[in-house]
């Protein structure tokens, strides 16, 4: 058995510096086994809450009903389209004007009544009275505007009944 004493402290310095390395790694192994508990402790709460509902199942669960409610969503929309159409093709516009048609009637009894849908498309109505007779006369109405001579209080109530909000 030989020693070599010349490479004896350089053995002893490896062996010395691989202890350290061995310590530090080991250090380095329990800090990286702590923080990965304190991960997992979070990712527990996390995943969990406080009332113990599972938070992927309810994910899961709401992506569903998110999915369900497209699906009305969309036969909603089928089902709307044509009430709109229909809702902006009938009346919903009506007013009333009351005059006095002659001065020797007492009271308003005349009166001009329009029905008419957004678009101003309908119908108005006036009916004049008078000490001997009533009469009713109904002209049609496109875009606010008739192709017959309308009166004042006819035009009046027209442009009344054209106020208001329309659907888009």
């Amino acid at each position: 058995m030989t020693l070599i004493t010349g490479s004896q402290p350089t053995i002893w310095l490896g062996i010395g510096v691989l202890a350290i390395l061995l310590v530090v790694a080991y250090i380095v192994i329990i800090l990286l086994f702590r923080r990965m508990k304190k991960f997992e402790a979070a990712y527990v709460s996390l995943k969990t809450f406080l009332s113990g509902n599972d938070l992927e199942g309810l994910l899961q669960e709401y992506h569903q009903k998110l999915n369900e409610q497209k699906v009305q969503l969309e036969q909603c929309s089928k089902r709307l389209d044509p009430i709109e159409f229909k809702l902006k093709a009938s009346v919903d516009r009506v007013q009333m004007v009351r005059y006095k048609a002659f001065e020797n009637v007492g009271s308003d009894l005349s009166f001009a009544l329009a029905f008419l849908n957004q678009d101003g498309d309908g119908i108005v109505l006036n009916s004049i009275h008078s000490r001997e007779d009533s009469r009713v006369y109904a002209k049609p109405v496109t875009g606010g505007q008739s192709t017959y001579l309308l009166s004042n209080e006819e035009k009046e109530v027209i442009s009344n009944a054209m106020v208001g909000p329309k659907i888009p």
